[in-house]
Formats: structure tokens, C-alpha cells, sequence
């Protein structure tokens, strides 16, 4: 009988602490929370040559996990509509400089004015995609616009 107590006492401890760790650090889905607005920071970007512009603000940032790593998505609202071939460069020739990997999120302005005000269609999406290697050297994912940077923390 004591045996059956004992049991029954050590399962309903360890469901009951189910919930907390779901939201713990501990568990690596949890590694990259909500990310946060900063001033922008500029580094130095890589060997490639780019024309496009910084998008004009970062309005969201998310880090979602894949079973071979990771995706970086960030939103950015630019000044107008018609703004295209948005994509997310990495700086530091894509190496984290103190565990900090950071991203410019650059976009080709309109040739001709494009009408429209709202914020749906000055709304770009961008996304790179990071392996395990780059997330095992990787403490924090800042993506770069043109009046604010946004961070994600593991």
C-alpha cells in the first residue's frame, strides 16, 4: 500500500510540474521570446555589394524553430507603398560577434509613386533561415532598420 501512495504521490509532483517547465528557459522552444525595440546598430555587413535601402522601421521580429534549426522573420513598414524584394542581409559575414547575430532587413524602393497609405500595404515580410551550428553560437538575433533595431533573447 505504501508503495502505491509513494507512486501516486510521485506522479501528480511531476505532472504538476509540467506547466512550469513548458514556460521555462529550460525548454528550447522557448529559447527566443518576444523580441524588443532598440536604436538601430550598424556593423560591418559582408563582402557583398547592395543597393536597396533599409526598410524605414522594424515593426516585428520572431524566431520559430525547424528540426534543422531555426528561421528569422522580421516585419518591416516602409514609407510607402510599392516597396519590393525585401530579404534580410546578415552582417559580420554571418557570424555572431559576441553572440549576437545581427541582420539588416533592406528593400527596393518603387520606381513610380505607387498610391496607397495604408499600413497592410507598406507592410514587407522578410525571412533567412539558420542552421543548429549558427544557433549553438548565437545568444541573441538583432534585425536592423532605418529608425529602430529589434532583438530577440534566448
Amino acid at each position: 500500500m505504501k508503495r502505491t501512495v509513494v507512486s501516486l504521490l510521485v506522479v501528480a509532483v511531476t505532472v504538476s510540474a509540467c506547466g512550469s517547465i513548458r514556460d521555462s528557459r529550460m525548454n528550447p522552444l522557448n529559447w527566443f521570446g518576444e523580441s524588443r525595440s532598440q536604436a538601430p546598430t550598424l556593423g560591418q555587413i559582408s563582402d557583398t555589394i547592395d543597393n536597396r535601402a533599409l526598410v524605414a522601421r522594424i515593426s516585428g521580429l520572431s524566431v520559430e524553430n525547424t528540426s534543422s534549426g531555426a528561421i528569422v522573420r522580421a516585419e518591416g513598414q516602409t514609407p510607402s507603398a510599392g516597396w519590393w524584394d525585401a530579404e534580410l542581409i546578415p552582417e559580420n559575414f554571418g557570424r555572431p560577434v559576441d553572440g549576437v547575430l545581427t541582420f539588416r532587413f533592406v528593400a527596393a524602393a518603387p520606381r513610380e509613386p505607387v498610391p496607397g497609405t495604408s499600413e497592410a500595404l507598406r507592410t514587407l515580410t522578410a525571412a533567412y533561415a539558420l542552421t543548429q551550428a549558427q544557433l549553438d553560437v548565437t545568444s541573441s538575433i538583432v534585425v536592423t532598420g532605418g529608425e529602430n533595431s529589434r532583438r530577440a533573447r534566448r
